[in-house]
């Protein structure tokens, strides 16, 4: 035993496990972690190896008679006929049969349906009603041949997998006991997690997998490789939560059915997850704007009724793609079924966004064989951290920045509160340790609006997150590891030919692109490698025959090969506006002489030479700065959008005015 396992040992006898021991006996029994512990708790919570192992031989021979396996249903069957009654560890789920004015209940794994339960068991327990409890269950069997259609096996006693009682303040005294890094140690062990397999950032997003479990209505994203354990807090973990696989459902299942006027699993779970997201499909047209009105204010109306409900969301699924990829040509939501995709009001009223990427995949290393809080008995607490906040625990010492707008703020606070609860419960902190949670709570917020500004551009400028010490006055800024480093446009001279240029696609979707061009003997002519954009530059092309003396008497246009192609930097579709791109990159190979280092080209050009002006500048120069661009050419027929333009764009990227397509080349290849 290490000095955590001896600490838990002394303030929480009784309600430890050795986490190694699940694993031992879970084997063939395919039941939650919680049920396992549950059992464990009961039989093996002492330290002594004699003491364990005859706790773990007596809950082997109780998974062995009791625990119902589906491919063994109808011998189980036989036995409760046979011996008359009989307890069975199995999965119960009951419905309101209308007809019969009663409840009755299925066994999963039993496969047994319409056993007729008491209304008192609904009331204490009504997630039966949503989805299903484990239970202990005792059984009889009694064939009643005048009873048609009603089942044989009837429900005599039911006791949830859970904990009876649980005393808070016993929570605070011990968290006294243990420092900050010992405490987060033993909740990741208590999930089953080993701490020490883990780097601190991992070990912060494994904690913060565990928020939607102690906020209420709280709003959480993470994708990720496969293989990283996303959805096992929430299948396994805790009673209180529940797992929905890809596929379709129905805003009666979740929210409300109007029919039965019953509440759906919103109402029943402290958190409803939602496993490989790509696959999550609404039956219903208005799924996903019902869903929007519950993450933002935890209610939804139904017909003539407001309903409200505490359920967490939780948005789990994988990413296909590498993250510096999707970074620098899309974003990192792209992965979102497409009822959902680019839906910026929908990702908005995310609370925050874990960077799954920074999990590693799990390995036998990464469980912990160490002693942790039986899973129930900590889902107990979590489910009491729930009813009260910690939103404003950072105001004595700081304030949130100028960039932050009101759901800004809201998500901050909500995770604020969230990671003071499971590190803090006693809401004991000094100045230094909330700091440390404001600037996570901040990041992960702050990678949700990055992804926004990706969808909707300018509405979502204001990503520069920070907050202000109150004492100093000193403003520090919150980075995201992924927004560094790899930009679309590198750091110094390109090759000759080469410029960047920001466009609209014939999709929609203003974007990237790169122009390359190069230059041989020939008869003057111009070969396009897309014939896509052959129209676009020959354009570029007749103007550049046309005007070439104007710019350099040293072009020779009639002894000379164009070679002009288009690389589109974020796969958005072509572009019908880069005849200003082609002029000036034939212009660079004609010339010899490079395009100004980190520079795009902003604006176009019609074979007249006349200068189309910049529609959305903002937009542009926002997707520009993201690629790296520290300079952007811009018509002087945008001159009158300056007081528009927000001031990082400004301080970021100097702009340079041209008046016609020859001055736009003199000055994208410094001759001005």
């Amino acid at each position: 035993m290490d000095i955590i396992d001896e600490i838990a040992e002394k303030v929480f006898e009784g309600k430890i496990v050795r986490k190694d021991l699940v694993a031992k006996i879970k084997g063939g029994a395919n039941v939650p972690i919680y049920v396992l512990e549950y059992l464990l708790g009961m039989y093996c919570n002492q330290t002594d190896e004699e003491s364990i192992f005859l706790g773990m031989e007596k809950v082997k021979k109780i998974l062995a008679e009791n625990y119902v396996r589906p491919d063994e249903a109808e011998k189980v069957k036989s036995k409760i006929k046979e011996i008359g009654t009989y307890n069975v560890i199995d999965k119960i789920t009951v419905k309101l049969n209308e007809k019969k004015d009663r409840y009755e209940s299925s066994l999963s794994n039993l496969g047994v349906d319409n056993i007729e339960i008491d209304s008192s068991y609904i009331r204490n327990y009504e997630k039966l009603l949503g989805g299903g409890i484990w239970c202990i269950i005792t059984l009889n069997y009694s064939y009643d041949e005048y009873s048609i259609g009603d089942s044989p096996f009837k429900l005599v006693k039911l006791k949830p997998i859970q904990i009876a009682s649980l005393d808070m303040e016993e929570v605070y005294a011990g968290r006294k006991e243990f420092t900050k890094e010992q405490w987060i140690d033993f909740i990741l062990r208590s999930t089953g997690m080993e701490p020490s397999a883990f780097d601190n950032d991992a070990i912060w997003h494994l904690l913060a997998r565990i928020m939607p479990l102690v906020e209420n209505n709280y709003n959480l994203c993470e994708l990720g490789p496969r293989g990283t354990g996303k959805s096992y807090i929430y299948k396994e973990i805790s009673p209180n939560s529940i797992l929905l696989s890809g596929g379709q459902t129905t805003v009666a299942n979740l929210f409300y059915n109007m029919a039965k006027k019953q509440i759906g699993l919103v109402g029943y779970w402290d958190v409803v997850a939602f496993d490989e997201i790509a696959g999550i499909k609404f039956k219903d047209k208005d799924g996903i704007q019902i869903m929007k009105d519950f993450m933002a204010s935890g209610s939804f109306a139904r017909g003539k009724e407001e309903k409200n409900a505490n359920a967490s969301m939780v948005f789990i699924g994988n990413i296909n793609q590498g993250v510096d990829v999707l970074v620098k040509t899309a974003h990192l939501l792209i992965d979102f079924p497409p009822e959902m995709n680019n839906d910026s009001a929908f990702f908005d009223r995310m609370h925050s966004y874990i960077p799954g990427w920074e999990i590693p995949k799990l390995a036998p290393r990464c469980f912990t064989k160490d002693y942790g809080l039986i899973v129930d008995y900590m889902a107990e607490i979590f489910r009491e951290l729930r009813k009260i906040s910690y939103g404003d625990a950072f105001e004595k010492y700081f304030a949130l920045g100028r960039d932050l707008n009101q759901r800004d703020t809201i998500a901050v606070r909500k995770t604020v509160s969230a990671l003071v609860k499971l590190i803090y419960p006693n809401g004991e902190f000094t100045k230094e340790e909330i700091e440390e949670i404001l600037v996570r709570a901040l990041e992960y917020r702050r990678r949700i609006k990055e992804q926004l500004k990706k969808m909707a551009g300018m509405e979502f400028f204001a990503t520069n997150f920070s907050y202000i010490d109150k004492e100093s006055g000193e403003e520090k800024y919150v980075s995201l590891r992924e927004q560094g480093g790899g930009k679309l446009i590198p750091e110094g001279p390109l090759k000759v030919g080469s410029l960047y240029t920001v466009s609209l696609s014939s999709s929609g979707i203003r974007s990237l692109y790169k122009i390359e061009g190069q230059i041989s003997a020939g008869k003057g002519k111009i070969t396009v490698f897309d014939n896509k954009y052959k129209k676009t530059f020959e354009n570029s092309f007749n103007y550049l025959k046309i005007n070439s003396k104007r710019i350099s008497g040293a072009i020779n246009i009639s002894e000379k090969e164009f070679y002009l192609s288009v690389n589109d930097e974020k796969n958005v579709g072509i572009s019908d506006n880069l005849t200003l791109g082609g002029f000036i990159s034939m212009c660079s190979t004609a010339l010899n002489r490079q395009v100004l280092s980190q520079a795009v080209i902003l604006g176009d050009m019609a074979l007249s030479g006349t200068v189309t002006v910049v529609q959305n500048l903002a937009d542009s120069l926002e997707i520009a700065r993201e690629a790296g661009a520290k300079k952007a050419l811009i018509p002087l027929l945008n001159a009158k959008d300056m007081g528009t333009l927000p001031p990082d764009i400004l301080g970021d990227v100097q702009l340079i005015f041209y008046q016609d397509p020859i001055d736009a080349v003199q000055k994208a290849l410094g001759f001005i």
